[in-house]
């Protein structure tokens, strides 16, 4: 590809950026029949640049340079949008924020501990392995993402686990992010 083509491919990823950043603003402020349409327009915009990328870029550097090219368009839509204002005084806070109202109970703890440390862990390392197997490029740069993806991961389910006042939901979302990612994983491997 020529550097000519690669500048009017970028040019064409921030402008479809920004488009559909418009375009998911405007379904933001719209309470009628049309915002279901504009979110379904804005989103497939997005899908359509980072996934049209690819025969285009190619299969690695695309995706990757219309996610970040799209990104910027979306973000020069928000800083244009900026607004000054002025911020109402409010008393300094005195007080730390409480922990839940919930009573305590001794199941719940260990419940969270074995949703953050198990549970976080194995989704953790179902997410590095869908991106080894899945993500396109040498097989040498997959797994060494994928397994510096693991840590990072797990630490941010542990503290989501532990902060969140639902159980349930975090029960539900790490549940299926690891039937996700491993089903995926294993999937690629009929393939």
């Amino acid at each position: 590809m020529t550097p000519a083509a690669e500048v009017f491919a970028a040019a064409a990823l921030t402008a479809l950026g920004a488009a559909a950043a418009l375009i998911l603003r405007r379904a933001w402020r719209r309470r009628d029949g049309a915002r279901p349409w504009l979110m379904l327009a804005g989103w497939g915009a997005l899908a359509a640049a980072v996934l049209g990328a690819a025969p285009v870029l190619g299969p690695a550097r695309g995706p990757f340079m219309a996610s970040a090219l799209v990104s910027f368009g979306a973000l020069a839509v928000v800083a244009a949008s900026l607004q000054k204002r002025t911020s109402r005084s409010r008393p300094p806070r005195e007080v730390a924020l409480e922990p839940s109202e919930r009573p305590s109970k001794a199941w719940r703890g260990w419940l969270r501990v074995l949703l953050a440390g198990p549970l976080g862990g194995v989704a953790a390392m179902g997410v590095g392995l869908a991106w080894a197997v899945w993500v396109p490029g040498p097989p040498q740069t997959r797994i060494v993402l994928g397994g510096l993806l693991v840590p990072v991961l797990w630490a941010a389910g542990m503290a989501w686990t532990l902060s969140d006042d639902k159980i349930l939901r975090a029960t539900a979302v790490l549940s299926g992010v690891t039937l996700a990612t491993f089903t995926a994983a294993v999937l690629k491997g009929f393939a």
